[in-house]
């Protein structure tokens, strides 16, 4: 089938898809079937249906958005949270519960897993609220439905499933207790009708959606999160999104692999006393940095050592691109051993980059490997000192390790970086 631009287009206006995070292909496979459910008889004949039928264009949204999620993904962000909780309703003193989102909530295993995370905490079910939000209805009614499969629990630690879940002939089905504690609805983070006369949330669990956005639909998508997320509040992301929130005004809170979020507030500047610089006798020979990583920058060599072409070139920045958004996709999919394979392909291919030092890195961290992942950390740092995401990971690690003093290096670091770039406060 021909690429078609109006669909990519559609896509990208209805809900703010960037196409090249999903693939061509992707939407062209997804087209092509919703083209042949409709039994239209070609493409325009199915660009006419769309543009007239409400329905048709949710199914083919649905047919582009394929969810992937289990229980408790990321299980250190549900334990940061847990202990987040339990001091704000400290400092609430019974004024009233604690509300927490999670948009996208795809099939319902994101806000279930947060449920389940307080309650085994001890709070009790009335100290806390969660509203779940999707763009999917048919994903909201299985959130609702709350019967899960195998797929659903990966991993080893599966002893909340004993705690909160009973067995049935189709799977596992959430508790009563569990299921009470969630409000599902269908939305669209884009609606600006979206929670316009309701309060702000104490926590937002905004996950692996923003990196399906082109630049102005995160900028859009980040500014609704943002006024959701009260000032004292805290956004989870996925791990691929901290670059973005680190430009937006948002810093890492300092928990190792928690991707929580807080407002970020530039610290009051003191005085810089006038100390003249020291005189040194002897010569020495500046050592040079780089200080900024060319991203998807291939080696001007060709395999066989034979110089490369500008076009050779263009297109070797192409795939290398493509296997950086393949890393990603594969690290926030949970798919460590790809993710690694991936990254590892990429360095055997093409110049070094931060972002796969970095992705090593956090794969290293979640695979409990603190000090190889330290080590991965600053190589990404050295490429590109200011690198966000690596500052951060690294900071937080640091400071869990007991480096305190090292950890408020890297986060002052973070903040010259912010304020040279400019941040959304």
């Amino acid at each position: 089938m021909s690429r078609d631009g109006r669909f990519f287009g559609f896509l990208n206006d209805r809900i703010g898809l960037d196409v090249a995070s999903v693939g061509e292909a992707t939407i062209e496979r997804a087209v092509r079937l919703r083209c042949t459910s409709a039994m239209a008889a070609d493409l325009d004949c199915y660009w006419q249906l769309l543009q007239s039928s409400p329905n048709e264009q949710q199914a083919l949204i649905e047919a582009v958005i394929v969810p992937e999620t289990w229980f408790f993904r990321y299980p250190e962000s549900f334990a940061t949270l847990a202990k987040l909780a339990q001091a704000r309703l400290a400092e609430l003193l019974g004024a009233r519960p604690l509300r927490i989102l999670s948009l996208p909530c795809s099939t319902g295993e994101e806000p279930y897993s947060i449920a389940m995370a307080l309650l085994d905490t001890g709070i009790a079910g009335a100290q806390f609220n969660i509203d779940a939000v999707d763009i999917s209805p048919i994903s909201i009614a299985r959130a609702e439905l709350a019967v899960y499969g195998k797929n659903s629990f990966r991993g080893d630690q599966t002893a909340f499933r004993d705690r909160h879940f009973s067995a049935e002939p189709e799977g596992y089905r959430v508790s009563q207790r569990v299921r009470e504690q969630v409000n599902f609805q269908p939305g669209n983070v884009l609606d600006p009708r979206l929670f316009a006369a309701q309060p702000a949330y104490d926590f937002v669990f905004c996950r692996n959606l923003l990196i399906y956005f082109d630049l102005a639909t995160q900028h859009q998508a980040f500014s609704a999160l943002k006024r959701w997320t009260r000032e004292e509040g805290v956004l989870f992301i996925g791990p691929a999104e901290g670059n973005l929130l680190a430009r937006l005004g948002m810093r890492s809170i300092g928990v190792p692999q928690s991707f929580a979020f807080s407002r970020y507030k530039e610290p009051l500047q003191q005085p810089t006393p006038n100390v003249q610089p020291a005189v040194c006798s002897r010569s020495v020979t500046p050592v040079l940095l780089p200080t900024q990583s060319r991203p998807f920058a291939p080696s001007r060599l060709s395999p066989l050592g034979s110089p490369v072409l500008p076009t050779q070139r263009a297109a070797m920045n192409t795939d290398a691109g493509g296997l950086l958004t393949q890393i990603a996709a594969f690290a926030n999919q949970g798919k460590s051993t790809e993710a690694r394979a991936a990254c590892e392909r990429y360095l055997q291919l093409y110049e070094p980059v931060a972002q796969v030092f970095y992705w090593l890195g956090l794969l290293s961290d979640l695979g409990g490997q603190p000090a190889q992942a330290q080590g991965l950390y600053r190589k990404a740092l050295y490429l590109q000192p200011q690198h966000p995401e690596a500052l951060a990971q690294l900071a937080a690690l640091l400071e869990f390790q007991g480096d305190v003093v090292g950890a408020r290096r890297l986060q002052a670091r973070a903040a010259r970086g912010l304020s040279k770039d400019g941040s959304d406060q």
